[in-house]
């Protein structure tokens, strides 16, 4: 069972401007832990948190505008502290982003910067900016060419990466780009893979 939460100590630390103490107590009190569930309170300290510069406080509060929970919904607010997380290079604010572009929420619809942050959250390993990128590829869409091995590459990193749930539909994906390709092709697509991973985790091991 883990320890019970300090709340005032917690209070005392984020009132006196402790960012760490801030960000703790937004998660408190948004989750409920040891506190009644607030979500009124937990965007509140989250902001206090994300103003001094916490790309996780920013990216939790994007998502608070992004949904209205606790603050009315605002996909303009939520997009501008996003781009501010993923500045920072914060992954899910990057990938956030890309989705707000890719549909025209809280931003202009911009397939360009859209893969822009996909691109940016894919090397940091989100499946589903992978997928997302696989897609483009697939079909050739805007300012993505159509190339399947670059489509099978994306599927195939997403499959590794992603949960139980969506890990069926990326290899499905995946597999069925595979069936337009040359044995070549894919040969080529899975060297890609593999050099990525190494890269990828070689990139882990230094942080």
């Amino acid at each position: 069972m883990p320890p019970k939460i300090d709340i005032a100590a917690l209070h005392r630390d984020a009132e006196s401007g402790n960012l760490d103490a801030q960000l703790c107590l937004g998660s408190a009190y948004f989750q409920g832990l040891d506190v009644p569930r607030d979500e009124a309170q937990a965007a509140a300290w989250y902001r206090k948190a994300a103003e001094q510069g916490s790309a996780k406080a920013q990216y939790n509060l994007g998502l608070i505008y992004e949904n209205g929970a606790g603050l009315p919904q605002d996909d303009r607010q939520a997009a501008s502290w996003h781009r501010k997380a993923a500045e920072q290079g914060y992954r899910g604010s990057q990938e956030c982003l890309g989705e707000m572009y890719a549909d025209g929420r809280g931003v202009s619809l911009d397939e360009t910067q859209a893969v822009a942050w996909y691109r940016k959250a894919a090397e940091q390993g989100s499946a589903h900016a992978q997928f997302q990128l696989g897609a483009r590829y697939e079909v050739g869409r805007s300012v993505v060419p159509q190339d399947f091995v670059y489509a099978h590459f994306y599927y195939n990193l997403a499959a590794s990466r992603a949960t139980r749930i969506t890990k069926a539909l990326n290899e499905t994906a995946r597999d069925r780009v595979a069936a337009k390709m040359t044995s070549q092709q894919i040969a080529e697509a899975q060297k890609l893979a593999r050099e990525w991973v190494a890269a990828f985790e070689q990139r882990q091991k230094k942080q």
